[in-house]
């Protein structure tokens, strides 16, 4: 892509441009500014105050700087007179080390001065509403047993089908769409890429999905866990490592039964060793709990995991490994920030390789079923306070992320706590009116 944003846009009928950045909390904030102006925007940047979104910022603070990256600009294949583009964000001519971009480029760069080139592709589950979110868009999706349903599919066709032909024009190689295990739920896929574009398109791919939603009526929410009883909204990441050329999968090895390397295992060693921290940030929210730590849902498997543990082709656990030259991590969920969500993996799977950690012992059991037969795996949190101590006290991912950004996460992250611990529940008034 030519780094002219404004040749660029000439070329393609670009009118407006959304300079977007991601917060701490995964927001999307964004100033939409004339092409006429964008000359100046992709020198200086667009200005925000960064003390109105979820940064860890005062009032007091300079202008923060969104700096416009030529190589991340999508143009909206459902408003081409608009095109979106991700941001570095700056303030007084140096990086905000505490915004996610710039937490996920960092730790790429710390990876590369090891040879690794890391490559992801997620699979990210979201509901589909009503306008108001109160419940499932089609009334008539009730099956006890939805996954994979084609006549629920088919009724959302038109949603789906869309969105589904945006990612074709845009060149990211969509490959299956399918309704999920609960009602009203879906996912949709798309071909793996360098851990930063992977971000880049997460990011906007749940921009897009809300866009269209509303467009068609309905509102989309990748919510973890919106209704009790079904099954939760994961954000399963496939992960493998190369050679920085790309060549070359570090983690491939057709000598081993899994087809999986020595460095692969190391790296899977560090997802084990670090995974009880990384949860405050790979299930960020309060109600990330309630789809981890849940009861069997309505279709027989809440397919999320409880325990540390890892295996072959099973779904059961919180690693598996479905195929040689990669492995698959299911503990995040919807609500995962798309920049940190990269960050992290590749922090604790850096630190695994250093390490030359090891990953423990396999099961193949059925988690659901004998889960009860693991003995001295760790647990996963049981709620996010829980989460965020795990974090505090994991000093070496906490260094690999950078200090600003883990004091920052930390502190904006327990007020989240302490606002929801002081929130009065019905649940409170129904089960202790008359004690």
């Amino acid at each position: 892509m030519a780094n002219d944003l404004a040749k660029w846009a000439k070329d393609r009928g670009v009118r407006y441009f959304m300079i977007s950045y991601t917060d701490l909390f995964g927001g999307q904030r964004a100033k939409l500014v004339p092409v006429q102006a964008i000359a100046d925007m992709a020198v200086d940047g667009a200005g925000f105050a960064g003390f109105a979104t979820w940064l860890d910022l005062t009032p007091a603070h300079p202008d923060l700087m969104a700096v416009p990256d030529p190589s991340a600009a999508i143009q909206l294949p459902w408003k081409k007179e608009v095109a979106w583009v991700a941001a570095t964000a700056t303030m007084e001519g140096r990086l905000v080390d505490q915004a996610p971009r710039n937490v996920l480029k960092a730790v790429i760069n710390e990876a590369a001065k090891d040879g690794l080139r890391v490559k992801t592709g997620v699979e990210p589950e979201f509901f589909i509403l009503t306008a108001d979110g109160s419940q499932v868009s089609d009334p008539h999706d009730v099956a006890e047993k939805p996954c994979y349903d084609q006549q629920a599919i088919m009724r959302r066709y038109d949603v789906i089908a869309e969105a589904c032909d945006y990612m074709l024009e845009m060149g990211w190689k969509p490959y299956q769409n399918d309704h999920e295990d609960a009602t009203g739920q879906f996912e949709m896929n798309w071909e793996y890429d360098d851990a930063l574009a992977t971000a880049d398109k997460h990011s906007f791919f749940k921009f897009m999905m809300k866009s269209i939603a509303e467009k068609h009526g309905f509102r989309a929410t990748f919510m973890p866990k919106p209704f009790k009883g079904l099954t939760g909204s994961g954000c399963h990441v496939h992960i493998s490592v190369w050679s920085l050329d790309g060549r070359t999968n570090a983690f491939a090895d057709r000598r081993d039964e899994l087809g999986l390397s020595a460095s692969g295992r190391n790296f899977l060693g560090g997802i084990m060793r670090h995974a009880p921290a990384m949860a405050a940030i790979t299930n960020p929210t309060v109600n990330s709990y309630k789809r981890i730590n849940a009861p069997r849902t309505t279709s027989g498997a809440t397919w999320a995991p409880n325990t540390v543990t890892w295996t072959g082709n099973n779904r059961t656990h919180m690693v598996r490994v479905p195929g040689p030259g990669r492995f698959e991590l299911r503990l995040p969920d919807g609500a995962a920030n798309p920049y940190l969500l990269q960050a992290v993996i590749i922090a604790a799977g850096l630190d695994g390789v250093r390490r030359k950690a090891d990953p423990g012992r396999r099961y193949d059991i059925d988690m659901y079923a004998d889960g009860w037969k693991v003995k001295g795996a760790p647990k996963l949190p049981l709620n996010l306070l829980d989460a965020l101590r795990e974090f505090d006290r994991d000093r070496t991912l906490k260094s690999m992320l950078g200090a600003e950004f883990s004091a920052a996460y930390l502190k904006l992250k327990h007020q989240e706590w302490n606002s929801y611990a002081s929130h009065f529940s019905r649940w409170e008034t129904e089960n202790t009116l008359d004690i």
